[in-house]
């Protein structure tokens, strides 16, 4: 039988429940997985990255997986696949199955509205009126769901999620802890001395099968709403702002701050500490690397973008620096410098 038994899975199990081609024992038992240098007696490792292939020579591992190319660089049971980091994310996922909260309702919680049998509420949850919950929701404890908030089927939300009223959250979401969801864009108009505030009417829309990594912030709309595509994935502490949308199956790292009302084509991939000014629009399989600063739009779709100053010693990173500094008044110099020879060549 093709599944999971008490002590692990066996290749030809693995493989017909993923795919790949077997070679060599395929009832070879599987218990992990593990890279290359750390895999032991019934780990499966993989190489998705050449710079370890020299590791193929060394590693305990019971099964690798690799790619058609890399096949033959390993003589013990493998399954070859076209894209083995996929491939060894979906046999973890087989090992390590997520165990399913029991269902109910603490006596702890605060609920104000209906709510399915198959639904998990944890310990001094608060969930508000006419919030419409899916089947096998799982809300941990200290979560706040605000009223008329929807959660598609199969989300899970960890402790201490906020989502303020009326935003929707699609199926199969992974809301980690500390998320806030609909929480006031920053939005002031000028008077004076004054800076009066704007209601944000518009709320928070997240498509299916989304991710949103421990503390992170997106922000309702102003008047329009704020669209978070579906298969996105975030990490932690990105904050996004009022009326930004967000392309399906696009992924933002670590520490990214996004401006209000920017546009993200589908596929784009956001590099860590990013920062995106706001009223952008970057086509679809963008790619921005860590650390950069994005101050105009991005038109034409799958370029790989950079504008962090490269690391140098502090000594020459600051030598640089300065002639940076004067680099108008030398583009100005050598302007005027060709001015001058192109009037010699005339009069000569």
């Amino acid at each position: 039988m093709i599944g999971q038994g008490e002590t692990g899975w066996t290749l030809a199990d693995i493989a017909a429940q993923l795919g790949g081609d077997v070679l060599g024992d395929g009832q070879t038992l599987i218990t992990q997985v593990a890279t290359l240098a750390s895999a032991g007696k019934g780990d499966i490792a993989f190489l998705a990255n050449r710079k370890y292939r020299s590791q193929l020579n060394t590693t305990c591992a019971t099964a690798v997986i690799l790619a058609p190319d890399a096949a033959e660089g390993f003589s013990g049971p493998r399954i070859v696949t076209t894209n083995p980091y996929a491939y060894y994310a979906r046999v973890a996922t087989l090992l390590n199955p997520s165990v399913a909260a029991s269902t109910g309702i603490h006596p702890s919680a605060v609920v104000e509205s209906v709510l399915p049998d198959s639904v998990s509420v944890g310990q001094y949850a608060c969930i508000g009126k006419n919030a419409i919950i899916g089947e096998d929701v799982t809300i941990h404890a200290g979560c706040v769901i605000g009223d008329g908030v929807s959660i598609g089927d199969g989300s899970v939300l960890y402790p201490n999620v906020t989502i303020y009223h009326g935003c929707r959250i699609g199926q199969h979401a992974i809301i980690h802890s500390g998320v806030v969801i609909g929480a006031d864009g920053f939005g002031f108009a000028p008077d004076g001395k004054e800076w009066v505030k704007i209601p944000q009417i518009g709320v928070v829309s997240i498509g299916n099968d989304v991710e949103i990594g421990a503390n992170t912030t997106i922000d309702r709309g102003a008047l329009d709403d704020t669209v978070i595509g579906d298969g996105c994935k975030i990490d932690n502490l990105v904050m996004i702002g009022h009326n930004c949308n967000i392309g399906a199956y696009s992924v933002i790292a670590g520490c990214t701050g996004m401006a209000g009302s920017t546009t993200l084509g589908e596929h784009c991939i956001l590099g860590g500490a990013s920062m995106i000014s706001g009223h952008l629009s970057l086509a679809p399989n963008t790619t921005i690397s860590g650390a950069s600063t994005v101050m105009r739009s991005i038109v034409e779709p799958g370029g790989v973008y950079a504008s962090v100053f490269p690391l140098d010693s502090y000594e020459h990173w600051m030598r640089n620096a300065s002639h940076i500094r004067r680099l108008s008044k030398l583009a100005e110099r050598v302007s005027e410098l060709e001015k001058q020879l192109k009037e010699k060549d005339i009069e000569g």
